[in-house]
C-alpha cells in the first residue's frame, strides 16, 4: 500500500498497525488510494470498521479502483459500480487499466460525514 503526501493516513491497531488505509483528496471527495489488513488479521471485519470510521469524518464521495475479485466486499461496504469519475481519476484509471483488470467504484457521501464523535481512529 501506497500513502500519498496529500492522504490521510488511518490505522487500526492491537499491539502493532494490523490495518491501514489512505484516502487522497479529488475534485468533490476522497479516492481510496490503498487499503491494507495483515494476513493475520483478515476475516474480522477490520477493514470494514476501518473504512467507515474514515468515510464518516469526510465529506464528498469517496472513489476507488479495485480487481474484479473484490467488487462483492466493496459492494458489502456502501460502493457501487460508477461509470462516471472526476477528470483526474479518469485518466489515472485509463493508465492502469493498460495493465490490470480494475474497475471504479464510488460510495456517495454520506449524510453523516462529520458527526460521528469521538476518536475516528478507533477501530
Amino acid at each position: 500500500m501506497r500513502a500519498t503526501a496529500q492522504g490521510q493516513l488511518w490505522v487500526a491497531r492491537a499491539e502493532e498497525i494490523v490495518a491501514a488505509l489512505c484516502l487522497s483528496p479529488v475534485a468533490d471527495g476522497y479516492w481510496l488510494s490503498g487499503l491494507w489488513v495483515a494476513e493475520r488479521c483478515r476475516g474480522q471485519q477490520i477493514a470494514r470498521h476501518l473504512l467507515e470510521a474514515a468515510v464518516q469524518r469526510n465529506e464528498g464521495a469517496t472513489w476507488l479502483f479495485c480487481h474484479p475479485d473484490l467488487i462483492l466486499f466493496y459492494q458489502q461496504q456502501g460502493f457501487r459500480p460508477c461509470p462516471d469519475l472526476p477528470a483526474a481519476l479518469a485518466e489515472r484509471l485509463a493508465r492502469y487499466q493498460r495493465n490490470k483488470p480494475l474497475l471504479a467504484m464510488i460510495r456517495p457521501q454520506s449524510s453523516l460525514a462529520g458527526s460521528n464523535p469521538g476518536n475516528s481512529t478507533s477501530v
